[in-house]
């Protein structure tokens, strides 16, 4: 049996969604160049087949890896969260004491991260120490180099779902 991950719900919809997405749309498409390379004739020498075949792998692949994380998610009941403290799914204004440069961090569970847009997992370095803390606390954070930096929590809200 599968690990269970940790989603917010945006996140829950975004797995529902891809899978929706390549059953009901990319799978019928893989399926239809399937036939189309088939038509052309001779299997053992025909790479269309072959190309089609191997994305037709991909997306059955990737179909089923989505049916066990969904099977195995537990989705965040924002009813269930005190929107004081960092949990997954809080919006953190945070400023680095060493610098006094301030980030915006949205901790989300691990397979929903996206550095790019400020999206940091809850088993992250940054995340594991922001979670619990409460605006104006100030926590230290032990990154991968073995340096700690010191971020102090300006502000706590919840992500609009």
């Amino acid at each position: 049996m599968s690990e269970v991950k940790t989603y917010t719900p945006a996140g829950y919809k975004a797995l529902q969604d891809e899978l929706y997405e390549l059953k009901n749309v990319r799978r019928v498409a893989v399926k239809e160049d399937v036939a189309k390379a088939r038509s052309y004739g001779d299997l053992s020498e025909n790479s269309e087949y072959d190309e089609a075949k191997n994305e037709e792998a991909k997306v059955e692949m990737r179909i089923r890896e989505l049916e066990d994380m969904i099977a195995n998610a537990h989705v965040i009941d924002e009813s269930e969260i005190d929107h004081t403290k960092v949990s997954v799914g809080s919006l953190v204004d945070v400023k680095k004491v060493e610098t006094g440069e301030t980030k915006h961090y949205h901790i989300v569970g691990s397979y929903e991260t996206d550095p790019r847009v400020g999206k940091i997992s809850d088993q992250s370095a940054i995340g594991v120490a922001l979670l619990g803390a409460s605006k104006g606390e100030t926590v230290a954070v032990e990154l991968p180099n073995g340096k700690t930096v010191h971020f102090e929590v300006l502000e706590v809200s919840r992500a609009k779902i």
